[in-house]
């Protein structure tokens, strides 16, 4: 076989491999025994038709077709093992380019490869994380949300006073059109809470079940909608129902709701939850400094388009899975947004470079520090995954596959070089 380079640039290497007539030979005759097996001739057994009577039969080009698919698969691992340096990003693009009776046969790969990456200082950054802390005033903020989460309702023929649910229509209009998406039935409003607009709600107090009430008010300025920003609307606002709402003591009872055995208790865990959150979120914020820092320092060879395309679709897909998660439908997002799918994916671009290149980082680190994960956690993974989806065939499959295998080993992998970064260059 006669094999040459060529570099394309942009982390894209071209192979052109010529098999003589000779080396093809072989090929060609199981390209025809392939074919034979495949096409009915009458007289002979399947894969027994002798050549000529094959070619007249579907064209000698189908034969020689087939002998190239096979030599192909035959050889190309071996093509690029001796003739490739460096890591290959997805699978090489594969283009026959001669292909004639008695000729030699040519093809062509297309190879992405990972770029090269020069590493900078990645040691004793002195990355400060923050120390952190939870306030009295939080833990009972988020009692008294707890206690509005769990506070029982009865219907009230009163006047609307704070603290109440009220069920109402209500519209919305400037320069008395309808202001587009204002108009609502049935929303449920609760007094005192700055439901909507500021001061929309205190309009409410004092009316009663079947009084309707009208009323002005701004748009604040720095409203999302920017078409509405600092406008005067009018509001026509029916009252449908009034509930009176009871909120729960905080006493022996309602810890014993969160499966607690004291109000001391409650705010204790209150408190070691809340820290803990706030510790992840410093945690998080000190290692994206980090890595800011260590890409800076970093110089990297071109980084193929189809990485980068590639993480914008990963990341496009995580924010889909988010806002459907939230109940929410994906198309609604976007139309709130005023934002098609292929406007999303470039304003994620950006984002996405960063990523790979911190994948990049990593990948470079666990090689030049050699850090590595044992069979054992690889394995103890992937059973644990097993474990949480026995039964469901389809899933098991593919955790059993090569592919999740990898994907294991180069997650757990990544996890340990990032917390040898942290230990490196963080300072608590």
């Amino acid at each position: 076989m006669n094999i040459s380079k060529k570099d394309l640039g942009k982390s894209q290497i071209e192979l052109t491999v010529e098999m003589t007539v000779e080396e093809f030979k072989p090929y060609v005759l199981r390209g025809a025994e392939k074919v034979s097996q495949e096409v009915k001739i009458e007289g002979f057994r399947p894969g027994e038709a002798p050549y000529e009577i094959l070619k007249n039969k579907v064209g000698e080009i189908t034969i020689l077709e087939e002998g190239a698919r096979i030599a192909i698969d035959k050889t190309i691992d071996k093509v690029i093992k001796e003739n490739v340096e460096g890591q290959i990003v997805g699978q090489p693009q594969v283009n026959i380019t001669k292909l004639a009776p008695d000729n030699p046969m040519e093809y062509k790969l297309i190879l992405t490869m990972l770029p090269e990456v020069k590493m900078g200082s990645y040691k004793d950054l002195k990355i400060k994380q923050a120390k952190v802390e939870v306030k009295d005033e939080e833990v009972e903020k988020l009692i008294s949300e707890l206690r509005e989460m769990r506070a029982s309702e009865v219907i009230s023929e009163a006047e609307i006073k704070d603290n109440d649910r009220v069920i109402a229509d209500i519209g919305v209009f400037i320069d008395k059109v309808p202001v587009e998406g204002g108009q609502g039935k049935g929303a449920g409003i609760i007094i005192g809470k700055n439901y909507f607009i500021p001061g929309f709600d205190k309009n409410l107090i004092g009316a009663k079940k079947d009084d309707t009430r009208e009323f002005s008010l701004p748009y604040p300025a720095d409203y999302h909608d920017k078409n509405l920003a600092g406008k005067l609307a009018e509001f026509k606002v029916k009252i449908k129902e009034v509930y009176n709402r009871i909120l729960p003591e905080v006493n022996e009872e309602f810890a014993k709701g969160f499966g607690l055995k004291s109000v001391e208790e409650l705010k204790s865990n209150i408190k070691k939850s809340l820290l803990a959150e706030k510790e992840q979120k410093e945690m998080q914020t000190s290692e994206a400094a980090m890595l800011e820092k260590i890409i800076s320092q970093t110089k990297f060879g071109d980084i193929p388009e189809a990485l980068i395309k590639h993480e914008a679709e990963v990341m496009m897909n995580e924010l889909e899975y988010n806002i459907k998660s939230q109940g929410a439908k994906f198309e609604d997002y976007l139309m709130h947004l005023k934002k098609t799918r292929e406007e999303i994916m470039l304003d994620l671009m950006p984002d996405a470079v960063k990523r790979v290149k911190t994948s990049l980082i990593i990948r470079e680190v666990a090689n030049l520090e050699k850090i590595s994960v044992s069979h054992e956690e690889i394995h103890k993974a992937i059973d644990d995954v097993l474990e949480q989806y026995k039964g469901n065939d389809a899933v098991v499959e593919r955790v059993k596959s090569h592919a999740y295998h990898n994907y294991v080993e180069n997650n757990l992998t990544g996890k340990r070089v990032v917390e040898k970064l942290r230990e490196w260059n963080i300072i608590k």
